[in-house]
């Protein structure tokens, strides 16, 4: 049955969030995306969300119809002020606290926080993200408890109820991929593929059989180990 609700879905143009968009068209009449230009590193992905959303369209025609309009914010300041390997070209390592330097401080919140703001207006009750806490970096603003609490203060801050959906929260990568093909087939696997992009680095140059990357960074690695998994699954 399909849900009559607006959702919106956070959408970088990475797999996790395609996967998470195909997700919401398959559920929902009527599904918008939202992006961020924080000045992250890899801003490649803004460029690569509109062609999977072109791509999307043309493959599976009952979606097409109910993917609506896109949107991206400005969030500069946050890259002015977060000072981390995701908005400086530095090396990726880890730091003293045991997290990562590509966590930037807060995103998910602001992230959310403003979806939320632009759903109210586009009178969407459902926001749609792709945050996980099995195969990840450690992101405490990535974690269950993290987003079950955002979903209370923003519905409380708006005096409206307001979902937030996590459909990979308990996801390995391979399981991620598997999500995606029972989705969509191959023809969405593909896509993920060909046109997504995850690597930190932001480099599109060599195509792996997982898609494009350096190959090195944490974000090009998780993808990877998934792909293999999971290709090893239905081999």
């Amino acid at each position: 049955m399909t849900d009559a609700r607006t959702a919106l879905v956070l959408f970088s143009g990475g797999q996790d969030s395609t996967t998470c968009l195909a997700w919401a068209l398959e559920r929902h009449a009527h599904v918008e995306t939202l992006a961020f230009d924080y000045g992250q590193r890899h801003r490649i992905e803004l460029e690569c969300r509109h062609t999977v959303r072109r791509e999307l369209a043309a493959s599976f025609p009952h979606w097409a119809g109910r993917l609506g309009e896109d949107h991206l914010l400005d969030l500069g300041l946050l890259g002015q002020i977060s000072d981390t390997a995701l908005t400086d070209a530095r090396a990726i390592e880890m730091q003293a606290n045991g997290l990562p330097n590509t966590f930037v401080p807060a995103r998910n919140l602001l992230f959310l926080g403003f979806a939320a703001a632009l759903a109210y207006r586009r009178g969407a009750t459902v926001l749609v993200g792709g945050m996980c806490e099995t195969d990840y970096s450690g992101y405490p603003d990535c974690r269950d408890n993290t987003i079950k609490a955002m979903q209370v203060a923003l519905s409380l801050g708006l005096d409206a109820p307001l979902v937030i959906e996590t459909p990979l929260m308990w996801l390995s990568k391979a399981q991620t991929w598997a999500l995606a093909h029972t989705l969509g087939g191959a023809a969405l696997t593909a896509l993920i593929e060909e046109h997504t992009h995850t690597c930190y680095r932001g480099e599109r140059g060599e195509r792996h059989a997982w898609g494009h990357g350096c190959g090195q960074c944490p974000a090009c690695a998780l993808r990877a180990a998934g792909h293999a998994a999971w290709r090893g699954e239905v081999a």
